[in-house]
């Protein structure tokens, strides 16, 4: 019953015998009539609070898009096209740049994240994960033992704390025709580490490949090495 109805019922009421109207004032027939439309009949089939919620939510998403539509070359369809186009680029570019990349030397960024361990043992690991198909795990412990293999040598000063892109850094220094290979082993850690790619077998390959290849090679020391050479 709407409050017109309920009105006009609150009024009849105040009718008096004989059918003759009761001279009243404004305010006591309000008052009189909210009264009236108090009774709880008059409510038992009203929406509840959350179903009174939804109908304004709905209300106003849709004046939303009526607006938004309006004002969009192509109407509802046009917006449509905009909300997908927005949504394939946001997700292309998920896929391209991965989570947030943490930059170098940010506090839990250091390279080893347990105790000390060889060389020999940071590729024992990495030969597991490898077998097992873990790349990502298999490219961190080999990039540990490249590290822990330089620390080994006294090609680079152990250091707590160090990130892969620094000891890369360091590390080319006294190794400078495996410098640019000692920065990608480096990013493709970090990228498995911190940005959320995915490693493969590829990735760790040559990861692999740089700790064989630094093995034997000979550093070449300058005033900005430290260490002796192994």
């Amino acid at each position: 019953m709407t409050v017109t109805g309920g009105t006009a019922a609150a009024l009849a009421r105040l009718r008096a015998d004989g059918d003759v109207p009761v001279d009243i004032s404004r305010l006591p027939a309000r008052e009189a009539a909210e009264r009236e439309l108090s009774d709880p009949r008059y409510h038992e089939n009203d929406p509840n609070l959350l179903q009174r919620g939804l109908d304004r939510f709905w209300e106003w998403l849709d004046d939303l898009f009526g607006t938004a539509s309006g004002a969009t070359p192509g109407g509802v369809l046009g917006l449509i096209v905009i909300v997908l186009a927005v949504a394939a680029l946001a997700a292309a570019l998920w896929w391209r740049l991965g989570t947030p990349h943490r930059s170098p030397g940010t506090t839990g960024d250091s390279l080893f994240t347990d105790g000390p361990r060889t060389a020999r043992d940071h590729r024992t690991a990495a030969a597991r994960h490898a077998s097992a198909g873990h790349w990502n795990e298999a490219v961190q412990e080999r990039m540990r033992a490249i590290v822990r293999s330089l620390e080994e040598r006294t090609l680079l000063e152990p250091r707590p704390g160090r990130t892969a892109d620094e000891a890369a850094a360091e590390a080319g220094r006294s190794l400078p025709s495996h410098a640019d290979a000692l920065r990608l082993a480096a990013r493709t850690f970090d990228d498995v580490t911190y940005g959320g790619r995915t490693a493969d077998e590829p990735a760790y390959r040559r990861v692999e490949e740089l700790d064989t290849a630094l093995e034997r090679t000979r550093p070449t020391l300058d005033t900005a090495s430290t260490g002796t050479p192994a």
